[in-house]
């Protein structure tokens, strides 16, 4: 599933850090805190591989 904006691709890769053990879960923030319980590493990896050119920063509704 890729990221439909710049900030879900941000906090994807956040959660992904914080999956492999690179970044302690104590230092997650908003919705990279609940990414990491919730998705795996799989789905996490391709969210945050999306590319940000063309994203908005935040998608609207």
């Amino acid at each position: 599933m890729p990221a439909k904006s710049a900030a879900q691709q941000k906090a994807a890769g956040a959660a992904l850090s914080a999956k492999r053990g690179d970044t302690p879960k104590s230092e997650l923030k908003g919705a990279s805190k609940s990414m990491v319980d919730s998705m795996s590493k799989t789905e996490l990896e391709k969210m945050a591989s999306t590319s940000r050119k063309d994203k908005p920063e935040h998608k609207g509704d």
